[in-house]
Order: C-alpha cells, then structure tokens, then sequence
C-alpha cells in the first residue's frame, strides 16, 4: 500500500554575525514565517528563541546578533 505523501517544510537559511565577531551560517528558519510585512525581520525572533534555547542547554548567556542575511546573498 501506498504511503500518504507529508506536507513538506520548507526552510531559508540565513547567516549570523554575533556582536564579539563570531558568526554562524546556515542557521535554519521556517519559510512559513517570513514574508508579509516584516519580510525578514521574523527571521531574527526565530533565531534569537534558536539562540536561547542553545544557551538554556550549554549554561552559557545568548550572544547578541549584529546582522543577519539569507545565506548565499
């Protein structure tokens, strides 16, 4: 029997520049909440709650984000 397709999530990647001059790429954010009015800017909430939730499970504070932008631009 055949297996029902799944809905697909779609993904934009994006690379951030910390304040202290790190930087991550790839960083994954859900295509689904950008767009509209904000465009990008939803981009940087997602990556700040990523963030957030990175520094609850290694003790460490967040970094604070300089810029971001979409991956390959």
């Amino acid at each position: 029997m055949a297996k029902k397709p799944t809905a697909r999530t779609e993904f934009v990647l994006f690379d951030i520049v910390y304040e202290d001059g790190s930087q991550r790429s790839n960083r994954k954010v859900d295509a689904g909440l950008l767009g509209g009015l904000d465009g990008d800017d939803a981009a940087r909430a997602a990556i700040m709650e990523q963030d957030r939730a990175i520094a609850e499970k290694s003790g460490l504070p967040p970094l604070q984000i300089k810029s971001i932008k979409r991956s390959g631009k």
